[in-house]
């Protein structure tokens, strides 16, 4: 289990502020595309956020693999109840 200490500061997630263009268009920056890995023509996923305040993006692709490694994770606490 990761300890408090393995956790990414606040600030290093936060990749600056976007405005809400006339057609309802915002821009990802730069800095977030890279570093996510999100190129021209990937499809997100939008959520709103459960308090209804925000949304959330994924890639498809990345929530797609770990929706796989959850469900694979769940069929072994199933087969193994206990350890």
């Amino acid at each position: 289990m990761a300890s408090k200490s393995d956790k990414p500061d606040i600030e290093e997630c936060f990749y600056g502020a976007a405005t809400v263009g006339e057609r309802g268009q915002i821009v990802i920056p730069a800095e977030a595309r890279k570093e996510i890995g999100i190129q021209p023509g990937d499809k997100l996923l939008i959520w709103k956020h459960p308090s209804g305040e925000g949304l959330l993006l994924f890639k498809i692709d990345t929530l797609r693999d770990f929706m796989s490694r959850m469900q694979a994770t769940l069929e072994r606490a199933e087969q193994h109840p206990g350890e």
